[in-house]
């Protein structure tokens, strides 16, 4: 690993010794804290280490500013949540936050630091046309698209379009499933339900805790390129720490839950590189068990190479261009999970072309 990749990740498992850093370490490390959108995370750790005062004051002026947007953020996705809350009032239908918004709403140790870009809700699927026309009357449309995005969210995704309110500009991912039903993986979305959890009297609910941990394990190693995926780690590393600390029986049920979602795979990396970057204290129970769902062949050797490529910055300037190509490949990966090969090979063409138009034009 890249010598600013490894000095990022020592300061995020060990901040306690930033205040030994040199001028030049910390434009390393603040720089890379900003490509990963994890300087108000970085911030609260420093917080909690007890060393804001004895940090260089420009840099403890950054830190205690990001965390500040990050609040800004909280404050903002709250009153947002009573908006939707509004407009959903009079129905019956379950309404489960997901990823930052339930962090935030039930004020869990993951939301500290966390910036939220938009908000994640999961509703039964046979409720996905009422929920939609309840937001489209309260001021969300989906964003612009043409009919075969349009087509592509609907018939083939675990979600709507995404919606966005005409005043606010805020955006909501309705889901009705936390994978897209075309992949190779389909987690049954009533159980997640059967096991969620009230937010105190919000009228949200929340995932249960091993729930939400293989929901994020889900969401990095299942359906994405693993783009920003550092902040997602260190969301499951917090998770672990917390849960596993008030949690008494997340080591025993943790693995049977991911065998029965069919998520063993992306729990097997989670763990793997959540001990490996991040020296996460998984419980020693699912450490032994998660073994169980280690993919076979060449797959986790090829994707421990990737995955040092594209999880965390090798510079604070850049990617090299072998960070590059293993995006690419992680983002053909994602694809190749997310759809049967005929469907990925329509999907990929229609892109193409419609890239090379858009050349032309």
């Amino acid at each position: 690993m890249a010598p600013g990749a490894e000095l990022f990740l020592t300061a995020l498992r060990e901040p306690g010794q930033l205040e030994r850093l040199s001028p030049r370490q910390w434009r390393s490390v603040l720089r890379t804290a900003r490509r990963t959108a994890l300087h108000p995370r970085l911030g609260a750790f420093v917080a909690q280490a007890g060393i804001t005062d004895r940090l260089p004051p420009r840099v403890r002026e950054q830190l205690q500013a990001a965390e500040l947007v990050a609040e800004h953020h909280h404050r903002l996705l709250r009153w947002e949540l009573g908006r939707i809350r509004r407009a959903l009032a009079g129905t019956a239908i379950p309404t489960v936050l997901l990823k930052g918004a339930a962090y935030v709403a039930a004020d869990l140790p993951m939301a500290r630091g966390r910036l939220a870009d938009d908000i994640d809700l999961l509703v039964p699927r046979e409720s996905l046309e009422e929920v939609e026309r309840l937001l489209r009357e309260w001021g969300w449309e989906p964003l612009p698209a043409d009919e075969y995005d349009d087509h592509y969210y609907r018939a083939w995704m675990h979600e709507l379009p995404p919606l966005r309110h005409r005043e606010r500009g805020t955006v909501l991912d309705v889901h009705h499933t936390i994978l897209p039903p075309t992949g190779r993986v389909r987690p049954d979305p009533r159980l997640l339900f059967e096991a969620s959890q009230p937010i105190g009297s919000s009228g949200y609910r929340m995932l249960a805790p091993h729930d939400m941990l293989l929901h994020s394990a889900a969401h990095l190693f299942q359906d994405s390129d693993l783009a920003g995926g550092l902040r997602d780690l260190s969301d499951l590393d917090l998770m672990f720490r917390h849960f596993g600390a008030h949690d008494a029986g997340l080591g025993e049920q943790l693995v049977p839950r991911a065998e029965q979602l069919q998520l063993a795979g992306p729990l097997f990396y989670a763990v793997r590189y959540a001990v490996e970057f991040l020296n996460t204290p998984v419980p020693d129970r699912v450490r032994s068990q998660v073994r169980c769902g280690r993919p076979g062949g060449v797959s986790v050797w090829l994707m421990d190479r990737l995955a040092h490529k594209a999880l965390v910055p090798e510079t604070c300037d850049g990617e090299s261009w072998l960070a590059m190509a293993a995006r690419g490949l992680l983002y053909l990966r994602a694809h190749w999970l997310r759809m049967p090969p005929g469907l990925l090979l329509r999907h990929l063409s229609w892109k193409a072309w419609r890239a090379v138009q858009k050349r032309q034009g």
